[in-house]
């Protein structure tokens, strides 16, 4: 009997968006476990916090009633932590040609750390190919509509969090 096929699929997420659920709703289906983590890097400041990012994507996994889905947070190198969870392989998703070369550089590095544990990739859909968490930030912090771009329940949070902090709150 073969071991099941975990997947660690890291997000800065900031906040997450239907491109980023797009890309773990698909690999829940293609995989048997998938470890969808938000990545922290406690020297950058972002706008949401690490509870509120996790809430959010919370609401995408729920939206897709996904029960090989666990959610999860980490500090430092990406291969670190799939190593600490036993993920074989570490999925990241493309939006273009930007993300392919980012990704490659990353890939390299895990691979100098870990050679036993892969990178995939897969494309998002391409509806959700121009998405990005810069760009809903941006258009939260002006007060514009957002919810073409995030799940209903994570609009919701982010105006409750933004009506919180006020203007002039870090892009």
């Amino acid at each position: 009997m073969r071991e099941p096929f975990h997947v660690l699929y890291p997000i800065s997420g900031n906040p997450p968006t239907w491109g980023h659920a797009d890309v773990m709703e698909r690999a829940a289906g293609t995989f048997d476990r998938v470890t969808w983590a938000l990545a922290v890097n406690p020297k950058k400041q972002t706008l949401f916090s690490t509870e509120d990012r996790l809430a959010m994507m919370e609401e995408y996994v729920r939206h897709f009633k996904l029960d090989n889905v666990t959610l999860a947070s980490y500090e430092g190198a990406t291969v670190r932590y799939a190593e600490l969870i036993g993920a074989r392989t570490i999925l990241k998703g493309l939006r273009n040609a930007s993300d392919l070369q980012s990704e490659m550089e990353q890939a390299t590095g895990n691979r100098g750390i870990n050679g036993r544990i892969e990178t995939l990739a897969m494309f998002t859909t391409p509806r959700y190919s121009v998405i990005s968490s810069s760009l809903i930030r941006e258009l939260a912090l002006l007060g514009e509509d957002i919810s073409p771009y995030v799940h209903p329940a994570v609009e919701a949070r982010i105006g409750q969090i933004l009506g919180s902090k006020g203007a002039g709150t870090m892009v």
